[in-house]
């Protein structure tokens, strides 16, 4: 198929940063495309274009505040979904990145407009409808929607046996060149000069549900008695640690930080507490050990090396946390030739054609 325009339709900083080495390769090579912004997130998402060298967008379907709380969700996609896409044409391809309602309102804006979609970081599944949640449903949405599917490995591949489509194998998520080109910039992030390990906290089943968060914000408390951590702080965690007055006393908390400011955090800390499934691979790309506070994981970076699931489970959480052993869970920071943003570039250039 030949296609006539490529739209890279992306809303959050999480996308924009695994998108952003594709994005750059692609102005490299000098293929044209559009940056579309669905405005899902826009705290600094300028500061994120800056760290990679991303054009501005060239269309912005919505300005103003960050979508964080389920009414804005709402009205933000009927904004969208009742605004035609008229940028779109018949025989565009929409490429579309990961599992967020950004990715599912892309691939139905492609659809209506009878254009290609495809899909970048595809084929991962939890194969628990409601785990995690909303992100396995939004992932199964856009598997049907889609007519390409760029998948991060073998496994990925074989997740989508029963999807028509060509099925590419990029070999890697492409946040392993996210980091290979934010690790070559200069920071300036304080970094304490004592060993500290980082916490990240965001997500739906963590922060609305008060019982589970008020037992994971006493783990973290207890942790931080015996070694010095630092909160990077989520407005949606913060506004719900704020609703139900509760406190973190032993913790230093931080603001979110740009993206080469936080790899170097990372890259600097002891390990990982989080809930992220970017946060679990940026730890497995970097060989930092991370401990990840959910029932399961789609994503296959790290699992049986330095990456242990917590399924919510005291026991599991206590013995990474209190009994921690640096030299069991760290592994060596991953290399190869094989860019899958370069993979993806050089499919789309076969597109096109």
């Amino acid at each position: 198929m030949k296609t006539n325009k490529i739209h890279i339709i992306i809303g959050t900083k999480a996308q924009l940063i695994k998108m952003a080495p594709v994005m750059v390769e692609m102005q490299k090579r000098s293929i044209p495309y559009n940056f579309v912004f669905t405005g899902q997130h826009q705290e600094t998402i300028d500061q994120l274009r800056s760290n990679f060298g991303v054009k501005t967008p060239d269309i912005t379907l919505h300005k103003g505040k960050d979508i964080t709380k389920i009414p804005q969700m709402f009205f933000w996609i009927l904004k969208i979904l009742f605004k035609k896409p008229s940028f779109i044409a018949k025989n565009d391809l929409i490429l579309v990145h990961g599992d967020t309602f950004s990715t599912l309102l892309g691939a139905i804006m492609g659809k209506r407009a009878k254009a290609k979609v495809a899909h970048i970081e595809s084929g991962l599944k939890s194969d628990k409808l409601l785990h995690p949640f909303p992100e396995e449903i939004t992932r199964r949405m856009t598997f049907r929607l889609s007519d390409y599917y760029f998948c991060p490995g073998k496994w990925a591949v074989n997740n989508l046996n029963k999807h028509k489509g060509k099925k590419i194998n990029t070999l890697q998520n492409t946040l392993y060149d996210s980091l290979e080109l934010i690790l070559k910039q200069n920071s300036t992030v304080d970094i304490p000069p004592e060993p500290y390990c980082i916490c990240s906290i965001h997500r739906f089943e963590n922060i609305f549900n008060k019982k589970r968060l008020k037992e994971i914000i006493e783990i973290l408390n207890n942790t931080a008695k015996t070694m010095k951590m630092l909160f990077i702080m989520h407005p949606p965690t913060k506004s719900q640690l704020e609703k139900w007055d509760i406190k973190l006393p032993n913790i230093e908390l931080r603001p979110r930080y740009d993206y080469k400011d936080f790899i170097q955090l990372l890259n600097n800390s002891q390990f990982i507490i989080t809930d992220g499934g970017s946060n679990q691979e940026e730890a497995f790309y970097l060989g930092k050990p991370c401990i990840l506070l959910r029932k399961t994981t789609e994503r296959k970076e790290g699992l049986d090396k330095n990456v242990v699931i917590s399924k919510y489970n005291p026991k599991t959480i206590k013995e990474f946390t209190e009994n921690y052993n640096y030299e069991r869970y760290k592994c060596n920071r991953l290399k190869t030739q094989h860019s899958p943003s370069r993979i993806i570039v050089n499919e789309l250039i076969k597109l096109t054609k």
